[in-house]
């Protein structure tokens, strides 16, 4: 099968100009620089005269919550999102039920994946408390690392043991293999919790979630990887950066390029001052916090200390986030918003076009070393997504693909929408109109020894 993708702005590896993409079945075959016609017959062609042509963002942080979970999402509903929001790829989280901590879960992901995946997909393995042993026994090349979460969170996995924390490190280092972090101090965490319910309740009022998750246990525990990082010189990835003071843990000499940061839509998108009016649909963990903590993220999203761009899409039931810091469950629906809110901090002059396609699409490609996927290159997988300027929406349930139905974006209008995402040369979202017989493939990479 021979497609064409004619006349767009491609954005790629730094330049925009206008020019044409010839798919042969799952590849690029050519990028055409200029308004030439390619010779030849093709059996599809999509005009995207106005339009803007980009690599298929990957997410390196997902929760698909299958299986186990799947009253509140599984792998073929926020597949389909994904593929709405221009996500070609995505790395998913292992906090599900069984826990992603043995190969048995792993294997039993890939095989669910396999059967139902709409997107390009590839699977965290868990750190747990005593399944280092089982890090050799992983194929490098089939997963993007190691998640650890050095902070409680939803599912449960907490690892905060100083022994076993550096097993986990040294371990990793010694197989090359990347370790991500959920980095919050979970005794603070509990101590500020133990504190805002004798002072205002059993279940404090939202606006205290940044206090209770607060920019201090943060810090702390964001330090603590970076210092088990250095000393085993372990390939750090450290998730969801939320503060302005983490973001001084980036790009230092001594780390050759070993420890990155993260952020994730809700700390771009969200300050502490939406708790006013979105509640408990922003509550994440880390935390929402200041509108200074955001502004010194969105700054750090251009000059290079944000290597990369997320979700921690994490859906839950609507009636799962009533309440406050205690009841109201922590994580929302972002896989399909991610591309288009980035978008409008394109509008909005906070960063470039250029920078936006390299923080989702090139450096999660590179920085987890990806096999020939998150750029547009002739040889290439064909993960595409076309997007217009000028095609308003409003979100509402009805637009929502995510099984939840419900996203903290209800009732924004955006201006920019995803018109087609091709995955791996099939078209699998045409413009409102979707393929629902589409799969995914498993993504390889070139990590270990």
């Amino acid at each position: 099968m021979r497609k064409l993708i004619q006349g767009g702005i491609i954005v790629n590896e730094g330049r925009s100009f206008t020019g044409s993409l010839v798919i042969e079945d799952d590849c690029i075959a050519e990028i055409i620089d200029g308004t030439q016609t390619p010779h030849g017959t093709f059996d599809e062609t999509v005009n995207a005269m106005g339009c803007f042509v980009l690599p298929g963002v990957i997410d390196d942080h997902v929760h698909f919550r299958e299986p186990g979970l799947t009253e509140k999402a599984d792998i073929e509903s926020e597949s389909r999102a994904a593929a709405y929001g221009g996500v070609t790829s995505y790395f998913e989280m292992p906090n599900t039920l069984p826990q992603t901590t043995t190969l048995e879960a792993l294997h039993d992901k890939w095989a669910r994946a396999g059967r139902s995946s709409h997107v390009n997909y590839s699977f965290f393995f868990g750190a747990a408390d005593n399944n280092c042993k089982l890090f050799s026994l992983l194929d490098a090349h089939t997963i993007p690392g190691i998640k650890l979460f050095m902070g409680a969170s939803t599912g449960n996995m907490l690892v905060d043991r100083r022994e076993t924390l550096e097993e986990t490190f040294r371990t990793a280092a010694e197989l090359a293999l990347p370790v991500m972090t959920h980095c919050e101090d979970s005794h603070m965490i509990d101590e500020n919790m133990k504190a805002a319910k004798a002072r205002y309740g059993n279940d404090p009022d939202i606006c205290h979630h940044c206090e209770i998750r607060s920019e201090e246990a943060c810090w702390a525990s964001s330090r603590l990887a970076v210092e088990l990082a250095r000393k085993y010189k372990t390939r750090l990835h450290i998730a969801h950066i939320s503060t302005a003071r983490e973001l001084s843990l980036a790009n230092q000499p001594e780390d050759e390029g070993r420890i990155t940061l993260e952020a994730v839509i809700a700390h771009i998108a969200f300050s502490a001052q939406d708790y006013l009016t979105r509640k408990a649909l922003i509550k994440c963990n880390p935390s929402v916090k200041t509108i200074t903590d955001r502004t010194a993220i969105r700054q750090a999203l251009m000059d290079g200390r944000i290597a990369v761009v997320g979700t921690d899409h994490a859906p839950h039931l609507l009636a799962q986030k009533q309440g406050g810091c205690a009841r109201a469950a922590s994580g929302m629906p972002m896989v399909q918003f991610s591309l288009v809110t980035m978008l409008e901090l394109v509008d909005g002059k906070v960063l470039d076009m250029e920078r936006m396609v390299e923080l989702m699409s090139h450096a999660p490609a590179r920085l987890f070393h990806v096999d020939a996927r998150g750029f547009l290159r002739k040889g290439y997988k064909a993960d595409i997504t076309i997007v217009s300027p000028h095609r308003p929406w409003t979100v509402d349930e009805a637009c929502i693909q995510s099984k939840c139905k419900w996203s903290p974006m209800m009732g924004h209008t955006y201006r920019w929408r995803v018109l087609h995402t091709f995955c791996n040369g099939h078209h699998l979202l045409d413009d409102g109109r979707f393929d629902s017989a589409v799969r995914g493939e498993m993504i390889t990479f070139r990590n270990g020894k």
